[in-house]
């Protein structure tokens, strides 16, 4: 007698099914960027944009460059993420990690030797220079900060900010540029060291990640940035902000991104990775005051709101392999030596 199967028996098969095929479309149209924060380089213009003309949803991550890398270390053998972005030495990191996957993505040719690894590990798609981002109106009266002397004075006391750089890249990139500034090196960081040990006596405020609103609230006076999000801050948010390359120098470096290696959704990551390199991607890092790393793609319109390149000739590149290099044993002191 043939077996009569339940409506549970014919239900579960088509339940799984539909499941399997819902848990398909939806991966088809989503990739996940690790550290691609709304607020940070105006990722949350970029993401919307990718969503509208490519169809793919990337969800907004707040992880730092350093949580990042991490993060992709410890999935290693099951990977979460398609793509990452951070700063340049982590990119170099990854790569030596085994993390990340090479990928020449379009546009790879005007990307200049030097921003980019030779295999497409990293490639650099923006760049970003420090310096000091000021909400005037919470400086009680003090003037704007000119050098990074002057980020010592009293008057100064609990108004600096700087994202940890023992883990966050821009906090590790300001470390670079003072310690440059007060006559270091990067085979040398003592001026750095000694240098955030004399601010602490200021009272600093040390996030370990994005701190833009804050600054714009006032609760974080001063914040060492980068130029694109006090721009941003000035003629987007209508903020009362000035940037300062600080008088002693600084430093400018590429923001790149990475195919991560055995990524989920890989094609999906290569068609984001395309985009952001694309003409109308890079015109939203220019609108967002960031400096592309198609030079082509920064308007005349985008152009007037940057300080004169008189400032910018303070700013000054640096050998990326070698910061990449000397990151780890900076951390390592920075957390031993700076209380």
């Amino acid at each position: 007698m043939k077996k009569l199967l339940t409506l549970s028996q014919y239900a579960a098969p088509a339940l799984l099914l539909a499941a399997t095929f819902s848990a398909s479309l939806q991966a088809a149209d989503t990739a996940i960027c690790y550290n691609c924060p709304p607020e940070w380089a105006d990722w949350g213009t970029q993401l919307r944009a990718i969503e509208q003309d490519l169809a793919i949803r990337v969800p907004q991550d707040n992880k730092n460059s350093g949580q990042s890398l991490a993060q992709l270390v410890a999935e290693q053998n099951s990977p979460m993420a398609d793509v990452v972005y951070y700063g340049v030495t982590f990119g170099i990191q990854a790569k030596e990690s085994g993390v990340v996957q090479g990928y020449q993505p379009a546009h790879w040719d005007e990307i200049p030797i030097g921003l980019k690894d030779p295999e497409g590990h990293w490639f650099a798609i923006h760049s970003g220079t420090m310096g000091f981002m000021v909400n005037v109106d919470a400086l009680g009266g003090a003037p704007v900060p000119r050098s990074w002397d002057d980020l010592l004075k009293p008057e100064y006391k609990g108004m600096v900010g700087y994202l940890d750089p023992s883990s966050a890249f821009v906090g590790y990139v300001g470390a670079v540029a003072v310690n440059l500034a007060k006559g270091g090196d990067l085979n040398d960081f003592t001026p750095a060291i000694d240098y955030f040990n004399a601010l602490a006596d200021n009272a600093p405020i040390v996030p370990k990640q994005t701190a833009y609103a804050r600054l714009l609230s006032g609760e974080i006076p001063i914040m060492l940035d980068y130029d694109f999000n006090a721009y941003r801050a000035k003629y987007k948010d209508n903020a009362n902000v000035a940037f300062v390359i600080p008088e002693e120098g600084s430093v400018v470096v590429p923001y790149v991104m990475s195919l991560v290696k055995d990524a989920p959704q890989s094609e999906n990551g290569k068609k984001i990775l395309d985009y952001v390199l694309s003409d109308k991607g890079q015109a939203v890092w220019a609108n967002a005051f960031l400096r592309p790393v198609r030079a082509s793609a920064i308007s005349a319109d985008a152009q007037q709101y940057f300080l004169p390149d008189t400032d910018y000739a303070r700013a000054k590149t640096v050998d990326y392999d070698h910061m990449a290099e000397a990151q780890r044993a900076f951390s390592a002191r920075y957390l031993a030596e700076v209380n």
